[in-house]
């Protein structure tokens, strides 16, 4: 359990702790909550949890802390949980619970967590340790300084607080009585830092929210000084404390603590403020300092007393001191830790290069001495790479990598195999690892499949490369030809198609096809995969034949799985026949046989699109869902296969009308998998666009910032051509289609799949604009626009022709295209009804929204055709599916076409607000603020804010007095009369 020790006294923070007491309430009551405790460096966020997590053990709360550590650039998988875990495992209470866990123990224990299934099982254990824990009593989780936590703690806190601890039943009922207070260092957090797009998931999660403490108030530091001294002070002691400390508690109390120091003032830095106090301690308490320091935050009693090697009387006396100075404080299992990260800092900079070396080489032994845990292995890496003894730095960087593959985390063994990389040639061939296999092209090339599992998939080609500059001429060719058919697959990774080509050529020209081997048959896989990207789909179907049939005489099944992928796509009707997703159950099956989780996703994805592609949506999902699954139990969610099978997974919802579900899947459902861009966000963004959200244009130029990715540019020109042809802005619409698509042309000259969706959408503002002119009588203008009109639709169908590997596209592609052709016969001549009602019935696959968006065109020409009783029902069918998606920009031009038309004099129209919005509409027409809203309504203020967000998104208003307005004139609230008597 934490030990509670408060010494300092806590001043102001009255709010906070308001706020921090009502969360720890609910969860007592059974309704599992979570904050995100953000401030400066030293502002105050321990003490604050200090506290609260004083009041929560005095409730009869059980309290569990665990702290993050900076290790430099490695990192120590799930740090603040194995922490959380040891305390667990040191208290006799809750054996049965830990024991009804046995991954978790195993993690505990430095076992495997990494194999099939290990990461998704660590982390359900986890979760479902915490939620039985919380079944015996109230249980408060804190964890500590997130900016330093690594990526797979980072992980496992995504999921327990989307997916795990936090979930709710299915009927909505809360069921667990827990609070987590996760506290980092919001001045830490640059714009790169890992942590940042983890906080903004988190934040948008409904049982999450974020509390910053900002600096305090003068007139509170000045009250805390005061109280921190027993005697007096003189007023101008205490006015300089306060304008030095600037709101910072820590500061207030480091500056308070050097005053009396002898030398006459204060010194103008916190660093010089830490080491005054710090040398006024004894030479010997000084020294213990500094040897904990180099051990990090925290250090073992054990540890430090081999480390410093001072007899026990002396050392005891040394931490006595210590103690009351408050530089260090006493925790479970005989550690010690720094009272603040800063103080640590400070003295650890203070330490001279030869005497912090010695130190860390004295850690790095004495870990060594406690029998190589594999968990302590990026710890002596560490210690022994800044003690520079670089060898055992080397070994132990590859024993960290094994041991961060065996649990799970990609990212983690990537840094440790860069930090071993970095090491090699630095360290003698005679001291180096040893072994088959072990040397530094094979270890780039186990690097750059780490940096593919991680995502990092730029990363993955420059460590190929690297491995391919390391190759010499006198290479092993196995090896050789090994690393160029790796690297040809890194390319197609991140579309570079051509050179992957031409290095997947080099390698199966490296080696001959008779005799017969693995390493040609799997070269020639990728060469496949490779010719068919560049278009030579002879070439790929001729190797493919060939090296079918050698991986089934050699045995090599998910090659033969790989090889069959391939030719499901490029042979026949491809993977919408019948035959083509048989070829594909069967690799899937190979592939799964073999083990070989990456051939199997691959399998998994080709079935899922196939689907997609022949209109088949219900039939798409289970495999996506298998897919993903897979991908979660294999810790692989970040590689190529999987992040597009998230993309289709949300996109199909979107298509279905299930918009709720893929906004929220969007938000919540990247359980282990950092965010990913465009993959990630994408259907999420047309939805949001299409309910009136125009925020999501800003959303989608971000993704278009840094280096060149295929997928955001993707879905970038998708969501900002069709704003602009909501907003009727034909000239945007056309230039981001036309950029969009040059920039997704191959090195072949063949333009992406997603073209003629692009240039229908640009279609519609071209043809609004067309029609406008016309209306207005500038015919030369209409003219103009008509012709750019006759380009798009010339481009549309020539995509949807061809498609990809010369195979006509499915439903969905021909479907876009009958749109397009609608909206050029618009643009060039008026709306034909004809062609209107062709597309509505293209899109008769499962989808919602293009239909009821074609029936509205469908309407207008019926309208002007004459054909009233006809164009009313088309437009309330349309309009009835714009309401119930909550879609306000078309739900607004559907109700404009029926009240132009006079289509109807029915009831008031739905609204697309939730019946707890309209409440909340009601009471802003009255001019209540959230907070009033929120006490009349018996729901919190931040709930109330977020139902006035979704008001003002719905109705498409940008304050609150437009969305009063447009509710007004939409009829979805009635002004309210007055009587006087």
């Amino acid at each position: 359990m934490s030990q509670i020790s408060i010494s300092t006294p806590l001043i102001g923070r009255e709010d906070e702790l308001a706020r921090l007491s009502g969360v720890l309430q609910h969860a007592r009551g059974g309704e599992a909550r979570a904050v995100l405790v953000a401030g400066d460096a030293g502002v105050g966020k321990t003490r604050v949890l200090d506290e609260v997590a004083g009041r929560a053990v005095r409730s009869g709360m059980t309290v569990l802390t665990g702290h993050c550590v900076d290790l430099g650039d490695v990192g120590l998988p799930y740090l603040p949980f194995t922490e959380v875990l040891g305390v667990l495992a040191q208290d006799e209470r809750f054996a049965g619970a830990l024991a009804a866990y046995p991954v978790v123990e195993r993690l505990l224990g430095g076992g495997s967590a990494g194999d099939s299934g290990g990461r998704l099982r660590l982390f359900e254990g986890i979760a479902g340790l915490l939620a039985d824990l919380s079944d015996v009593a109230p249980l408060l989780l804190v964890l500590e300084d997130l900016h330093w936590a690594d990526q797979s703690s980072r992980d496992l806190l995504r999921f327990l607080l989307s997916r795990g601890i936090l979930q709710r039943s299915a009927g909505g009922a809360p069921t667990h009585r827990l609070a987590v207070l996760a506290s980092y260092r919001a001045d830490d957090l640059h714009r790169r830092h890992p942590l940042r797009p983890l906080l903004a998931e988190l934040v948008r999660l409904p049982a999450v929210e974020r509390l910053e403490l900002r600096p305090m108030a003068d007139g509170e530091v000045a009250r805390l000084v005061r109280a921190l001294r027993e005697g007096p002070l003189p007023d101008t002691t205490v006015r300089r404390i306060v304008e030095r400390a600037e709101g910072n508690a820590f500061y207030a109390e480091e500056l308070l603590a050097a005053t009396g120091s002898g030398d006459g003032g204060v010194p103008s830095g916190l660093a010089d403020v830490l080491l005054i106090r710090f040398e006024q301690l004894s030479d010997t308490a000084q020294q213990v300092l500094r040897t904990a320091a180099v051990a990090g935050r925290r250090v073992e009693h054990d540890l430090l007393r081999d480390a410093v090697r001072l007899p026990e009387e002396e050392l005891e006396t040394a931490l006595r001191e210590a103690v009351g100075r408050q530089l260090l404080v006493p925790g479970e299992q005989d550690t010690y830790t720094f009272r603040h990260a800063l103080a640590r800092e400070a003295v650890y900079a203070d330490l001279l290069p030869g005497e912090r070396a010695r130190l860390h080489g004295a850690f790095a032994r004495l870990l060594d001495g406690r029998g190589n845990r594999a968990e302590s292995a990026a710890e002596r890496a560490h210690h022994y790479r800044e003690s520079h003894d670089l060898a055992p730095a080397l070994a132990a960087s590859l024993e960290a990598a094994d041991h961060a593959e065996r649990v799970g985390a990609p990212a983690e063994e990537l840094r440790h195999l860069e930090a071993a990389l970095d090491l090699w040639t630095a360290v003698e061939p005679s001291a180096g690892p040893s072994g088959e296999g072990v040397d530094r092209v094979r270890l780039m090339l186990r690097a750059s499949s780490a940096a593919a599992h991680a995502g990092e998939l730029h990363r993955a080609v420059s460590l190929t490369r690297a491995a391919l500059a390391g190759v010499g001429q006198e290479a092993d060719s196995e090896l050789a030809a090994r690393v160029r058919y790796t690297l040809a697959g890194n390319l197609m990774s991140v579309d570079n198609l051509t050179a992957a080509f031409a290095y997947s050529s080099e390698a199966l020209a490296m080696i001959p096809a008779d005799p017969p081997s693995r390493t040609w048959v799997w070269a020639a896989a990728t060469h496949v995969m490779a010719a068919r990207h560049v278009g030579e789909n002879e070439v790929a179907l001729r190797v493919a034949r060939q090296a079918l049939g050698t991986a089934e005489r050699l045995g090599v099944p998910d090659a033969q799985a790989d090889l069959l992928i391939s030719l499901a796509v490029l042979e026949g009707g491809g993977r919408r026949t019948p035959a083509g997703r048989e070829r594909l159950r069967r690799a899937r099956e190979l592939a799964r046989e073999a083990c070989n989780t990456p051939v199997e996703m691959r399998a998994l994805f080709n079935l899922a699109v196939g689907c997609f592609e022949s209109g088949q949506l219900d039939e798409c999902l289970p495999w996506l869902t298998e897919g993903l699954d897979r991908a979660r139990r294999a810790g692989l969610l970040s590689s190529p296969y999987p992040m597009e099978m998230r993309y289709l997974h949300l996109l199909v919802l979107y298509t279905l009308g299930r918009w709720d579900d893929c906004v929220r899947a969007a938000n919540a459902d990247a359980d282990v998998l950092p965010a990913a861009g465009g993959y990630t966000m994408a259907p999420a963004l047309y939805v949001a666009l299409a309910r009136g959200d125009f925020r999501a244009a800003d959303r989608a130029r971000a993704l278009l910032e840094g280096p060149f990715d295929w997928m955001a540019t993707l879905v970038a020109g998708i969501a900002l051509t069709d704003a602009a042809a909501l907003r009727g802005d034909a000239e945007e619409a056309v230039a981001r289609m036309r950029s969009t698509v040059s920039a997704l042309t191959d090195e072949t000259g063949t333009p992406p799949h997603v073209t003629v969706r692009l240039a229908t959408l640009a279609l519609s503002a071209v043809a609004d604009r067309a029609t406008d002119l016309r209306l207005k009588g500038d015919r030369a203008g209409a003219s103009r626009w008509a012709e750019t009109a006759t380009e798009l639709v010339e481009l549309a169908r020539t995509t949807a022709v061809h498609g990809e590997d010369g195979i006509p596209q499915g439903p969905e592609g021909q479907a876009w295209l009958a749109r397009a052709e609608a909206e050029w016969t618009r643009a060039a001549s008026g709306p034909d009804a004809g062609v209107w009602a062709k597309a509505v019935a293209a899109f008769d696959f499962g989808d919602v929204y293009e239909p009821a968006r074609c029936r509205l065109r469908y309407a207008e020409a019926l309208l002007a055709a004459g054909r009233r009783e006809e164009a009313a029902t088309e437009a309330r069918t349309a309009r009835e599916v714009f309401a119930r998606l909550g879609a306000t920009v078309l739900l607004g031009q559907a109700d404009e076409l029926i009240r132009r038309g006079r289509l109807t004099e029915a009831a008031p129209t739905a609204s697309p607000l939730t019946a707890r919005e309209q409440d909340v509409l009601r009471l802003l027409a009255r001019g209540r603020s959230n907070r009033q809203i929120g006490e009349e309504l018996f729901i919190t203020g931040k709930t109330a804010s977020v139902h006035v967000s979704n008001i003002l998104a719905k109705l498409g208003a940008a304050s609150r007095t437009e969305a009063v307005a447009v509710a007004y004139r939409e009829g979805l609230i009635a002004p309210e009369t007055t009587s006087h008597g």
